[in-house]
């Protein structure tokens, strides 16, 4: 199954012998930085879960949009993305640098492969910023000390946590993490929000046994949580219109909207 490309660099916590979350959703939305051990499992995650090239995609295609609105309609300048994954096409700079040039963007992952790509990748405008900073999602308060380099935290800042708290296997964790993180950023700030789900108005019954499968062949550890668990992420916070849905259909044109199960909003802080 492997096309023959290897990712370059690496590190000490490089370990190309497991299958690792940022290089099966890579190849899942059909991008080279991948090995034949995340083919493997996402093939035998694929066959077991077929949506899930659909989920990847629809949760890439939600950026896009998430983005385009914030940085287009609602005048954001300043996007935190916690939990980037590999860039590929379109990543969240792109996006908010083609519609406003001097949008500053940090974005935030601790995946060594990751760190390898993004500052070769992420180069962004002459009048924006875009920056990399190598911390953990577990660690809110050392994010936002070092995005305080390059975000005004007295402005608003569009918070990115796409596909991210679901590696937060703890609720109560992942509450505070959000919490911790929505506290520091101003009043006028938005929090834009994927996560997949078990509910089965969504079809998620399947993410069980295939998420069952991932924890035991790959790392790190995943799970679904119900939309009720994932709402209260956006307690205190104003979801926007069309409110908390599949991901697929968050402001989606008709013809191209999908359900998948992974929920997906916007939501602004009073």
């Amino acid at each position: 199954m492997s096309d023959g490309h290897t990712p370059s660099g690496g590190s000490a916590r490089l370990n190309t012998g497991v299958a690792h979350n940022a290089r099966v959703w890579n190849y899942w939305i059909g991008g080279k930085d991948n090995y034949e051990v995340d083919q493997q499992v996402g093939e035998h995650v694929a066959g077991m879960f077929p949506i899930i090239r659909d989920i990847a995609r629809a949760d890439r295609d939600f950026l896009g949009r998430a983005v385009s609105f914030l940085a287009g309609e609602r005048g954001v300048r300043q996007f935190l993305d916690i939990g980037t994954g590999l860039p590929t096409a379109d990543n969240t700079h792109e996006i908010a640098q083609r519609l406003a040039p001097d949008s500053r963007i940090v974005y935030v992952d601790n995946d060594p492969i990751v760190l390898v790509h993004a500052r070769t990748l992420l180069t962004g405008t002459q009048d924006g910023v875009t920056a990399y900073i190598d911390a953990d999602v577990h660690d809110p308060d050392a994010i936002i000390e070092r995005a305080g380099d390059t975000l005004d935290f007295t402005r608003p800042v569009a918070v990115m946590m796409l596909g991210i708290l679901n590696f937060v296997l703890d609720v109560e964790k992942a509450r505070d993490i959000v919490r911790r993180v929505m506290a520091a950023v101003p009043s006028g700030s938005f929090l834009v929000l994927t996560h997949p789900t078990f509910d089965d108005e969504l079809g998620g019954a399947g993410q069980i046994p295939a998420m069952k499968f991932w924890n035991e062949n790959a790392t790190p550890p995943i799970t679904a949580r119900s939309g009720a668990d994932i709402a209260a992420f956006f307690e205190g916070l104003e979801v926007l219109e069309p409110g908390m849905v599949s991901c697929g259909q968050w402001r989606a044109e008709p013809r191209s909207a999908l359900l998948v199960p992974q929920y997906g909003a916007v939501a602004v802080k009073p």
